[in-house]
């Protein structure tokens, strides 16, 4: 069974500039430590990615999987499911909700719902889920706010 979590960030940035890196996914291997590779299979008419294959390597776990993106019309909201089962996961969906806070700061909400293919004590999932999505957060806002482009 799949269990989801959800965690916040604010970020020193407009929206815009936090899309932007949430959907450069050729650069996720510049920032995001445990993405090795990335390789956009599949665009949608206006450029965005539609499904995009990724290699992760996070020491205790390796994978190679595919996930199907889905935007909202004014890019506020960015979702994404698992193409199929991968050899350690059955399922994964998640999004990241990004939020105009008026002042030139974003906050930015990621869910992220996961079954593994492999078992594991729930204390250890939910410690390993919680070291993910830290992880991906403060990892997305040392990008956008140490980068070109950045306000």
């Amino acid at each position: 069974m799949a269990d989801s979590s959800t965690q916040s960030i604010v970020i020193a940035a407009p929206p815009s500039r936090v899309t932007e890196v949430i959907c450069d996914f050729p650069r996720y291997t510049e920032w995001a430590e445990a993405v090795k590779r990335v390789e956009v299979a599949e665009e949608y008419e206006d450029g965005y990615a539609a499904q995009v294959r990724f290699v992760l390597d996070a020491a205790v776990m390796t994978d190679e999987y595919t996930l199907a993106y889905e935007y909202s019309e004014d890019i506020s909201r960015i979702e994404w499911h698992l193409v199929e089962p991968s050899r350690m996961q059955r399922t994964q969906n998640g999004s990241y909700d990004i939020e105009d806070n008026g002042d030139g700061t974003s906050t930015v909400t990621y869910t992220l719902e996961v079954e593994l293919s492999v078992g594991m004590l729930g204390m250890f999932r939910r410690k390993a889920e919680k070291m993910i999505m830290d992880a991906a957060l403060t990892q997305l806002k040392r990008r956008v706010e140490t980068t070109d482009g950045a306000r």
